[in-house]
């Protein structure tokens, strides 16, 4: 490729301007410089680019062909150049996405606390990254995902955020319930109602399938509302998150055990591709992400910088 950028924008300003003349005042350069540069691309290119009609230039069908192509990339430069200046100024876009579900709860009083600080950061939750969030941020459709899966990545930044526990829900008249902790075997005959297909549910590759251990029945149901009334009804049991479900909990409406004898947990961290060009206002929302009292933190859970107990 050797056309340039200072190419594209002679070829629209000779487009715009009609002379070579005018064209040359709007680029500063003078007619006998522009001349040669536009004699060398159309020999680089094997034909010609304008017609020259006495002193007006008139665009070829090939020329037009450069020119669409010529005002799409200056555009797309244009913009490209006006967002990244208004990230310095704290203005853009963030795109973000966890890779849970149920986190979406806890999301909207942090984005309040975030909007008052940068009130011309426009923030987009991309909820179909919610399955591969990495893979879509290494695409760069995503500034930002919270995550527990492990990222070893060397194009990646990772911040680690807090650590919360998976418990076993059921009714509190389950026979499980008199339980200390559930154990992979227990699974075996219950019904296990969760809002992650089975081949993505973390339990399922954790626990149950180490153990060699299928659920009697496992029943897909991508609403946490829906599961936790599922549950309440006594058509099964769910592991979720504690702190997703800590009013029910504490209301006795549900039971809740440790998963295996030693607790189920997970790592959360922020995600985002490794760069130095990163914004001040991603840079603070994971901050705020990390030191903000969300639900996630509110049932106990620890910061993973905080030594285990």
């Amino acid at each position: 490729m050797w056309l340039e950028i200072r190419h594209l924008r002679l070829i629209q300003a000779v487009a715009q301007q009609g002379t070579l003349t005018k064209a040359g005042s709007l680029l500063h350069l003078t007619e006998s410089a522009l001349s040669h540069q536009l004699r060398a691309i159309e020999e680089q290119l094997g034909t010609s680019v304008f017609f020259r009609l006495k002193k007006k230039m008139v665009m070829t069908p090939a020329g037009e062909r450069l020119l669409s192509s010529a005002r799409a990339v200056l555009d797309e430069l244009e913009n490209a150049t006006r967002e990244i200046r208004q990230m310095s100024d704290g203005r853009g876009i963030l795109r973000l996405t966890t890779e849970c579900n149920t986190c979406y709860h806890w999301l909207p009083s942090l984005l309040k606390t975030f909007s008052k600080r940068y009130p011309q950061v426009d923030v987009e939750i991309d909820l179909e990254a919610t399955r591969r969030p990495i893979a879509r941020l290494l695409e760069g459709k995503l500034d930002l995902a919270v995550v527990s899966s492990p990222v070893s990545n060397q194009n990646l930044l990772v911040k680690p955020l807090f650590r919360d526990e998976i418990v076993v829900l059921m009714k509190p008249d389950h026979v499980l319930a008199r339980r200390r902790y559930v154990q992979a075997a227990d699974f075996a005959s219950e019904v296990l109602i969760y809002y992650a297909a089975k081949e993505e549910s973390l339990v399922c590759e954790k626990v149950l399938a180490p153990a060699g251990v299928v659920p009697r029945k496992y029943l897909n149901v991508q609403l946490t509302e829906a599961i936790i009334e599922m549950v309440k009804a006594g058509l099964g049991i769910s592991v979720m998150p504690k702190w997703a479900v800590l009013p029910q909990i504490r209301s006795g409406a549900l039971c809740a055990l440790p998963l295996t004898r030693e607790g189920f947990y997970r790592e959360w961290s922020a995600v985002m591709i490794a760069t130095k060009a990163t914004p001040k206002y991603l840079l603070e929302f994971i901050d705020l992400l990390a030191s903000s009292s969300t639900p996630a933190k509110q049932d106990g859970s620890k910061s993973i910088r905080e030594p285990r107990r």
